[in-house]
């Protein structure tokens, strides 16, 4: 999966209407709603602002006024074609006053956003892992200074029988985290991994 470093936009003209493609990084559909709101505030005689977001598992596609199924869906098609996530891809069209008829309308929205993307640095996406770390109350600074090495969050400490570590890491991080763990505790550690939303 990939992000995109910084937004990029693309202006295409197709028999005298005008489509602003943009595609852009965002963490979620709030940001990307402020974001479209943004540019109906920047584009107040645009006929449409069509958006598609693929974010976290989240996804959106609005026609905003266009025929359903011409706008939207076709500029996510091309997100999840390019495997990408977090990102919000927007259309905003100046009607030139020709119909272009469902066909050349999806056209005219692939294009938009597949132009844009011709331009974008594509970033890997870094999918990050919450465990649940139980481990002897001795090698709890051992586990926090890896922790800190590895360059993850400590998210609760709890202490009962031994010490309970909840931590969140890159993925290639929690496994090396992983590893030293049950070298340092001789193999007295057990975690558990937290699946989202839990």
């Amino acid at each position: 999966m990939f992000s995109l470093a910084h937004p990029v936009s693309s202006t295409l003209e197709v028999r005298k209407s005008r489509f602003i493609g943009c595609v852009e990084p965002v963490p979620d559909r709030a940001t990307a709603q402020q974001r479209v709101a943004a540019l109906r505030a920047e584009h107040p005689d645009a006929a449409h602002v069509c958006w598609a977001l693929l974010a976290g598992g989240h996804s959106a596609a609005v026609d905003d006024g266009e025929p359903s199924g011409t706008a939207g869906r076709p500029m996510l098609d091309v997100l999840r074609h390019q495997e990408l996530d977090g990102v919000l891809a927007t259309v905003v069209r100046y009607f030139g006053g020709t119909k272009l008829g469902a066909g050349g309308l999806v056209r005219a929205y692939t294009d938009a956003i597949a132009q844009a993307l011709l331009h974008a640095e594509r970033i890997p996406v870094q999918r990050l892992r919450t465990l649940h770390c139980q481990l002897p109350f001795a090698q709890e600074s051992t586990a926090r200074r890896l922790l800190e090495q590895l360059g993850g969050d400590l998210l609760a400490v709890s202490h009962s029988d031994g010490v309970r570590l909840d931590v969140c890491l890159e993925d290639q991080a929690a496994e090396e985290f992983l590893q030293q763990l049950q070298t340092a505790c001789r193999g007295d550690v057990s975690w558990q991994e937290v699946e989202e939303g839990e």
